[in-house]
């Protein structure tokens, strides 16, 4: 059973809360939205789930009926007793932290293998995703509910407007693409934007072999200077003879090239950046 609107401003006003702000509180209140999450995450008996803002347990509870072992991550010490209230006897393991902060060795303990599916808050999607790819590669597969702009960032290709840093970065650890889109309307309370819902499925190997620590400095220096070529953006970084040597148009600019690309110009200059 999952929550309803009436049943998620009961559980609120019962004891006395309201969405935080400064959290990037928004609460799905449509049943048949957190059950198609859970479906689209494709998990089922025997998967390790681990949800990040659990909130009042709207997803949870979904992801639950799939007879998956849920784990369900919240931050807000309020909002921690309705949760384990909510999803009390439905075999879900609640852990109380920050989700940047944990330590992801203890809460992945019980599987190898975990996929993440979660209603991110807009203000620490990005990173959070980010450093997940990095640090915790048991963390296989992602169903991620973001702003809908920054689901596009995430699963961009190059060559695209939406294509940058968090692109490239996702590029080189994971494959990406947006599989929904969800309206504002199911959520409490009501946000300004759409959302969307991005798989991020991580690659056996990166996608390059070229060492992270290198190519992510030249990203970040390039994308820093977008509207400049590169030869420009990355002089004093990369030597000339690299461009040629990656068979990478020195006067492009940076949304031009994929993850390969840029890993075929950190090998070819491996100065430290």
């Amino acid at each position: 059973m999952t929550h309803s609107p009436r049943a998620v401003a009961e559980l609120l006003e019962r004891h006395g809360l309201a969405p935080s702000r400064a959290l990037g509180q928004n609460f799905v209140v449509d049943a048949n939205t957190v059950r198609r999450i859970a479906r689209l995450a494709g998990v089922g008996p025997g998967d390790g789930v681990v949800e990040i803002g659990a909130g009042l347990g709207s997803l949870t509870l979904a992801l639950a009926e799939t007879g998956a072992d849920v784990t369900a991550i919240e931050i807000d010490r309020y909002l921690l007793p309705v949760l384990r209230e909510v999803v009390e006897g439905h075999g879900v393991r609640v852990v109380a932290g920050d989700a940047r902060e944990l330590e992801w060795d203890d809460v992945l303990a019980g599987h190898d293998r975990w996929a993440l599916v979660a209603n991110l808050p807009y203000n620490v999607a990005t990173p959070l995703v980010l450093d997940l790819l990095d640090d915790v590669p048991r963390i296989e597969r992602m169903l991620v509910m973001v702003q809908r702009e920054v689901g596009e960032r995430l699963a961009a290709a190059a060559g695209t407007s939406a294509y940058g840093i968090p692109s490239v970065k996702v590029s080189y650890w994971a494959t990406a693409r947006v599989v929904g889109r969800v309206s504002a309307e199911v959520f409490l309370p009501r946000p300004k934007v759409e959302s969307a819902l991005v798989e991020i499925v991580r690659r056996p190997t990166p996608a390059t072999a070229a060492p992270p620590a290198r190519l992510f400095a030249l990203v970040q220096t390039a994308f820093g200077q977008r509207r400049k070529m590169l030869r420009r953006s990355l002089a004093g970084l990369v030597e000339p003879e690299a461009f040629g040597a990656a068979d990478i148009d020195p006067a492009a600019r940076p949304e031009s090239l994929g993850v390969e690309a840029w890993g075929r110009l950190a090998l070819a200059s491996p100065r430290p950046a």
